[in-house]
């Protein structure tokens, strides 16, 4: 179990310098062997969503977390199936490739959210199996 570092520990000196977003863009390509076309577009109109998304990324996947690099691409993958992300579905196909995650893999995260997406609808066809169920 980790320790949680206390507020000092946690926070950035107000001059701390952000990578550019040419770095930025670097470390996508070396990750994911592009930069997603809708992170391009968003850095033209407000950069800040560049930062904004790469600080959610190390709150989500911290250096040295629990989670190694292949299974939380598989697991981003499946979010990213399961919301109809194309643009993330894209990027994590892409960094599922730089990574070599096996084959087997991948389908087999497309099968679980397949699954999980057919139970979904089951679920919520409670209140259609309850009526036919009074008549």
């Amino acid at each position: 179990m980790k320790t949680m570092k206390n507020e000092t520990e946690t926070t950035k000196p107000a001059n701390a310098q952000k990578p550019t977003v040419e770095e930025v863009f670097g470390m996508m390509r070396k990750m994911m062997g592009s930069v997603p076309t809708a992170i391009e577009q968003a850095v033209k109109v407000d950069e800040g969503l560049l930062h904004e998304h790469l600080r959610s990324r190390g709150y989500a996947m911290p250096p040295g977390g629990a989670l190694d690099e292949e299974t939380r691409t598989l697991i981003y993958l499946a979010a990213a199936l399961a919301a109809s992300s194309q643009a993330c579905i894209q990027a994590m196909a892409n960094k599922a490739k730089m990574q070599n995650i096996p084959s087997a893999k991948i389908i087999e995260t497309v099968h679980i959210v397949r699954f999980a997406l057919a139970t979904k609808v089951i679920g919520e066809a409670e209140p259609v199996f309850a009526a036919l169920a009074k008549t």
